[in-house]
């Protein structure tokens, strides 16, 4: 489903006209991304976590130079879903 499907869909379950739609769910897009950029992780209840998840500095290779570099520690955003959110995609399998 994408971005644009998401707006049809919530657009025509509320009632609410699309460009407000859109304008809400691109805030909220920003908002998560900056809180995330602070190091700030955002829950929300029933939905899942949008959280930081901090890689350990690792050995890469280059294959075809041979030659090896140090990928330092970083940190990647990442979903965590919540128990009912699991539950419910578990028992919807056709």
């Amino acid at each position: 489903m994408t971005k644009a499907e998401i707006v049809t869909e919530v657009s025509h379950n509320t009632g609410i006209e699309k460009a407000a739609v859109l304008a809400t769910i691109e805030e909220m897009m920003v908002v998560i991304k900056e809180s995330l950029a602070k190091g700030e992780n955002v829950y929300l209840r029933g939905f899942g976590s949008f959280i930081i998840r901090k890689r350990a500095e690792k050995t890469g290779r280059n294959i075809s130079k041979k030659t090896t570099i140090i990928i330092p520690a970083h940190n990647i955003p990442a979903f965590k879903p919540a128990k009912t959110f699991m539950e419910e995609v578990k028992n919807n399998v056709k």
